[in-house]
């Protein structure tokens, strides 16, 4: 088992020999007092006293005296356990006067800024400090001692970025400012950290997410032309041909002897589903009328589509069409897209008896709003793996410079909102 040594505090302030002092002070006293009152009648008793004072005065200096050098040997001691420890912290710790003039440098600012402390105590701090920065950081450090808070992180919107003396080099720092007064001075000290690779593992991060969503956004663009080359081709060719082949039908059965005509008419009747499925998987794929006609008129099909077949009636506000209309092929896909997945989920999980919708040029920026009074939508279901056509739909935008945001409506659905860039706009204003 180790011990630990406790340590003993001055005897001349143990409570017992305070009391002693104590006794001895009021018993001189009272011998000064009755010297006095004799006079020269006792001069041995005179003597006594003049000795006794000597001897007190004599012994309180001898006692000021040491207990100025315990204190002093104390403070030199608690200093040197407070250098020990700055020295040994895994962090950059620096302090400057108030000139900005270095006072302490320890052991980890030396090897993160490749210098030695004998080289930069009493040196200015710009010194560590790239060229460009240097102004701005003197104005801060100063603003921050007049603000009278004790301490608090350093650029907290910003990277701060600091100078290794041994190369030249710029690196990346996150550092913390706090300040104190000794003996009417002030004193700044910043403990800092290198993030040189935690700043390249976060840039290749963001590096990866940003090919991810080009890769993505390539992907949908390619599945987009995929999809208006399908679609071309249900509605030029099939539906050619089966436009053809219903006439060829209709001249067929005239011809027909009479109990026959009922087959035919069942033929023609089938027919006519086959030519309208072709024209609906068109349209689903992608609607031409996007391209021939704009986004104003394909959300108005699209809503009066919706509305046809499932049943619930959808209101649908569309103000600046011109300017709609000067959307990118892009954007006017994806705005095309989220009203189109929005209606798809209001139909299938909302369970909504009406639906509206919103889709205005604005400010530069295209705004899409859909609300219904369905049971609304669970945040667990916006994390949810298979939630594909979300995921999509806001990866996309998000590609573009937009932004989505899905919430609960005032009436107790899902709200839907979407913001995209419209030329002259800028993306960076969509919230």
């Amino acid at each position: 088992m180790t011990s630990v040594k406790r340590r003993s505090g001055s005897a001349f302030r143990h409570p017992a020999t305070v009391a002693a002092a104590a006794a001895a002070l009021g018993a001189l006293l009272a011998t000064n007092a009755v010297a006095f009152l004799r006079g020269m009648e006792s001069p041995w008793l005179l003597g006594t006293v003049i000795l006794s004072d000597i001897a007190v005065i004599g012994i309180g200096i001898f006692v000021a005296v040491r207990e100025v050098l315990v204190a002093e040997q104390r403070s030199d001691s608690t200093r040197a356990q407070l250098d020990a420890i700055v020295d040994s912290a895994m962090d950059a710790v620096i302090t400057v006067d108030e000139r900005q003039e270095i006072v302490l440098f320890n052991g980890a600012a030396e090897q993160v800024f490749g210098i030695g402390r004998e080289r930069v105590l009493g040196g200015k701090l710009e010194r560590l400090i790239p060229q460009r920065f240097r102004a701005a950081h003197h104005g801060h450090v100063e603003g921050f001692g007049r603000t009278g808070i004790t301490s608090r992180r350093m650029g907290d919107v910003t990277t701060l970025w600091a100078l290794r003396q041994d190369d030249g080099t710029e690196f990346p720092i996150e550092a913390s400012i706090s300040q104190a007064t000794d003996a009417g001075r002030r004193y700044f000290t910043v403990i800092l950290r290198d993030i040189t690779r935690r700043k390249a593992a976060e840039d290749a991060l963001l590096r990866s997410q940003r090919e991810l969503r080009e890769l993505s956004a390539r992907v949908l663009e390619a599945r987009e032309e995929e999809k208006a080359h399908i679609a071309r081709e249900l509605h030029d060719e099939l539906g050619q041909l089966l436009t053809a082949l219903k006439m060829d039908l209709s001249w067929f059965r005239e011809r027909l002897p009479g109990e026959l005509q009922d087959k035919a008419a069942e033929m023609n009747a089938l027919l006519d589903q086959t030519v309208a499925a072709t024209r609906r998987i068109s349209a689903d794929l992608r609607p031409l009328m996007l391209d021939d006609l704009g986004l104003a008129e394909a959300a108005r099909w699209l809503a009066e589509d919706f509305s046809t077949r499932s049943g619930i009636p959808c209101r649908l506000e569309i103000s600046g069409a011109e300017a709609l209309e000067s959307a990118s092929k892009p954007v006017a896909t994806a705005a095309y897209r989220a009203i189109q997945e929005s209606l798809t989920n209001i139909a299938r999980h909302a369970a909504a008896k009406s639906a509206w919708a919103t889709l205005a040029a604005i400010d530069g920026q295209l705004h899409f709003e859909m609300e219904d009074d369905g049971r609304g939508i669970a945040p667990e279901d916006l994390g949810k793996t298979r939630s594909l056509g979300l995921k999509g739909m806001r990866e996309r935008i998000a590609y573009l410079g937009g932004a989505l945001e899905i919430s609960r409506a005032p009436r107790g659905g899902t709200r839907v909102r979407v913001r995209l860039p419209l030329p002259g706009g800028l993306p960076g204003e969509a919230t």
